[in-house]
């Protein structure tokens, strides 16, 4: 006699929850050793270890090293939350008609990002020399940073946001330098400045050249 059993469905989900689960932990592994102790010293089988992993799990999962360095910032990127920053930002951006009041939102995103990314990037761009694979990472993470502020910039001049007579390069350039790792790491890592003088100071300067004195579009006359 045949019994008609009804099977639960599969739940896959679960298995996606404790895979990415396994994946953060890895990565906050990594991330940690790698700030203490250098991009050179550490191994990978360290780093499984201190994950309780094995080494093949990681090789699987990021495919090397410096695969580990990338899928470190890219999750960097994506900030706090369930919404990553730069989705929340376009939005913000798409919405907003102050220029003021956007470089204020873009400074809380830096502020945000910065802290979580600019280290390991920093530590992959003093590593890049004897690292062909970290190398290619910093180039292409640049590439991709230098089009997001030219695209940031470009949107912003379409709208007449800024004051007249600055330049799309002019633009980019300076969003490309108060977003910048190394600004990050001169005013905050080096000299110790607490993160909301840092944003402060990314607002200031990005009015100071972006809309001038008077802070608006409409109030700027000189180039």
């Amino acid at each position: 006699m045949e019994l008609n059993v009804k099977r639960r469905p599969y739940d896959a989900s679960r298995r996606r929850e404790r895979a990415q689960r396994s994946r953060d932990e890895i990565l906050e592994v990594a991330r940690t050793r790698f700030l203490a102790d250098g991009y050179a010293a550490t191994t990978v089988a360290r780093i499984a270890g201190d994950a309780n992993v094995s080494v093949e799990t990681i090789y699987k999962a990021f495919g090397s090293k410096a695969g580990l360095v990338r899928a470190i910032w890219e999750r960097a990127l994506e900030g706090v939350g369930p919404v990553p920053a730069e989705r929340r930002s376009d939005e913000m951006r798409s919405r907003e008609v102050d220029a003021r009041t956007i470089f204020e939102r873009w400074s809380v995103f830096v502020t945000e990002i910065a802290p979580l990314g600019a280290p390991i990037m920093l530590l992959a761009r003093e590593a890049a020399a004897s690292d062909p694979e970290l190398a290619e990472l910093v180039q292409r993470a640049e590439e991709a940073r230098v089009a997001r502020m030219e695209h940031n910039a470009s949107d912003l001049l379409e709208r007449g946001l800024l004051r007249p007579g600055i330049t799309l390069d002019e633009a980019r350039d300076v969003l490309l330098t108060y977003s910048s790792i190394e600004l990050y790491g001169l005013l905050v890592v080096r000299y110790g400045w607490p993160i909301e003088r840092f944003g402060r100071f990314i607002v200031s300067g990005m009015v100071a050249w972006l809309l001038g004195d008077g802070g608006s579009a409409a109030d700027a006359s000189t180039g």
